[in-house]
């Protein structure tokens, strides 16, 4: 019993390393056809709007609706310390620097990663990727690559409304409804959120999470099992996999950015 337990152990841990070096290999294959996206650029405008605008409506709603829990929430604890001004600051600084990347890259996975794995899974369980082969057509640069730079490029845009729409969300309930000063909300933040050492920062963790959401997200799909249950289980896997690369790489990259402050 206790050799199996090992022997189970042993193929896990070798089927997940031989689906790191996949991912890797994909990878570069898919590196190597973005160049070729600049003839048919047409492809990656198609893809945009798939990933990007579809998207939109949940980012923006949700951002809204964080702000204002985030405004609500400071209020009541900063005015236990008679800061309620610094209210401005707190909520930028909370959603530019943490939760406006994070979250904008659990939805957009759940939302766009999701669909482009199910909509790649299917062409594979069809055969239409096959054909494209036997067409001397190179399935990575003309299904893969479109949807991986649609994708890194949509989620920092998507990243920055999420961030602006809670702040207005924050803006509302805090001075709109809580009477916090309207003058001293912005100005606090003007002078407390640096450029470089928050906005910057943040726009870095945006595009860093849109380059690996994206690339699991196209990975599962062109690897899925092309049965209907295999491309229901790389869709789950997208969102799962996105979930924890994302957390885990926050955390590096927030100790890189913050570590010594």
């Amino acid at each position: 019993m206790f050799l199996e337990k090992i022997q189970k152990l042993g193929r896990l841990g070798l089927t997940f390393f031989e689906r790191i070096g996949r991912a890797s290999f994909f990878l570069m294959q898919l590196l190597a056809g973005l160049p070729g996206l600049v003839v048919h650029f047409r492809l990656v405008v198609q893809q945009l709007y798939s990933i990007g605008v579809l998207s939109l409506a949940i980012i923006l709603v949700s951002g809204a609706t964080v702000g204002m829990v985030l405004g609500l929430q400071m209020y009541n604890t900063l005015i236990d310390f008679g800061a309620e001004e610094s209210l401005g600051p707190t909520v930028a600084l909370s959603l530019v620097r943490e939760l406006g990347p994070v979250l904008s890259a659990l939805l957009f996975s759940g939302r766009a990663g999701s669909a482009v794995t199910a909509e790649i899974g299917l062409m594979k369980a069809t055969d239409q990727l096959s054909v494209m082969e036997m067409m001397a057509v190179d399935p990575i640069k003309r299904v893969a690559a479109p949807r991986f730079l649609a994708g890194l490029i949509s989620l920092p845009l998507l990243t920055a409304m999420f961030s602006a729409v809670g702040i207005l969300g924050s803006f509302f309930v805090g001075v709109g409804m809580l009477g916090v000063d309207d003058g001293a909300f912005w100005s606090q933040m003007q002078s407390k959120v640096d450029l470089h050492g928050d906005i910057y920062n943040g726009v870095i963790k945006s595009i860093a999470f849109g380059f690996v959401a994206s690339w699991i997200a196209v990975f599962e799909g062109y690897d899925a099992v092309p049965t209907t249950e295999g491309v229901s289980r790389a869709t789950t896997r997208t969102v799962v996999h996105t979930a924890f690369a994302v957390l885990g790489l926050d955390f590096v990259l927030t100790a890189l950015m913050y570590g010594e402050e």
